[in-house]
């Protein structure tokens, strides 16, 4: 990632909050989680730092590329191939805050096809595409140039898909065959505060669910029976830096990537959290997690360090005390 001047003075804002903020320390790879191990280090000279990914049932994950606009399989064994990279927008284009075209959430139906989104700060290339196996992508919703649609969920009921917008402090709907998307949550909760607003994305219990990186929340906004959206509630606080999430399979709880902090945080039913990997674990500013049954993945993008973006992986322990 080439950080231009706007990211550079990001980078030092969200590592002055992580400082003043963080929450506990970590004991290194702390209950539920066992100690983690890499599946891959990644190449950072040829911009492959991971922003999301979505496990494969094969033990594999499919990660975008955030600056180098490309999507790609990691099997178990760490091997890489590029499975598409994304048009260039046109020279002069701007991605709004970042700069550079982003490529961020992803997600993948039963079928094999992978659904992500995409910001160029054009209205031509902006919007949510998607690569069915062994095709080329397409895109099959257009959103706003001035739009940053970063994480990116799918309801596994009806398909249809959920993109949070960090710079329009928006959640974008979108029909399962693609199509025109609707504006179908917005407000003060999502917004910005200085840098990015709505981040990280799930569907989980009869909501959306969506983090503020900015104010360092967590949200739960309902899905209403006729597919509206109900009012925003708090769901978490104090998540200083927090990027994409997963939920484990327990309730409410849920991983969350402390980006700056270079952490994952357990957070609780009840909102509490704990800090369960850090920088000891190998964390090099983490960007989201995935959980499929008891294994955890965690992408590394290394945003900040600049050192070693990776994909880690660690087993949850369901009997863990937590």
């Amino acid at each position: 990632m080439r950080f231009t001047p706007l990211l550079r003075v990001a980078a030092v804002v969200l590592a002055a909050a992580a400082s003043a903020l963080a929450v506990t320390p970590a004991r290194a790879s702390a209950p539920p989680l066992t100690a983690p191990t890499a599946v891959a280090h990644l190449d950072l000279a040829r911009g492959q730092q991971p922003e999301n990914l979505t496990p494969l049932p094969d033990g594999g994950t499919v990660v975008t590329f955030a600056f180098s606009r490309q999507v790609a399989e990691i099997d178990r064994h760490g091997a890489v191939r590029v499975l598409a990279t994304l048009p260039a927008p046109a020279p002069g284009a701007a991605t709004p805050v970042l700069a550079s075209p982003f490529l961020g959430g992803v997600v993948r139906a039963d079928d094999g096809v992978l659904h992500f989104v995409y910001a160029t700060g054009t209205a031509e290339l902006t919007g949510v595409w998607r690569l069915a196996p062994g095709g080329t992508p397409e895109r099959v919703a257009a959103l706003p140039a001035d739009a940053l649609p970063n994480g990116l969920a799918r309801d596994a009921r009806t398909g249809t898909l959920y993109a949070a917008d960090s710079v329009l402090g928006t959640v974008w709907r979108i029909p399962a065959g693609g199509g025109t998307a609707v504006r179908w949550a917005s407000g003060a909760a999502l917004d910005a505060d200085g840098f990015l607003g709505a981040n990280g994305i799930k569907v989980h219990d009869r909501a959306v669910w969506v983090s503020n990186l900015d104010r360092g929340t967590l949200l739960r906004i309902p899905v209403r029976p006729d597919g509206g959206a109900g009012a925003a509630r708090v769901a978490a606080t104090g998540l200083t830096g927090i990027d994409d999430f997963s939920f484990t399979g327990r309730g409410n709880q849920v991983l969350a990537a402390l980006n700056a902090s270079s952490q994952v945080a357990l957070v609780a039913d009840d909102g509490s959290h704990t800090v369960v990997l850090d920088r000891t674990d190998g964390l090099q500013n983490p960007t989201s997690v995935a959980v499929r049954g008891n294994r955890v993945w965690i992408a590394d993008a290394a945003y900040l360090t600049q050192q070693d973006p990776n994909l880690l992986t660690s087993r949850l322990r369901r009997n863990a005390s937590h």
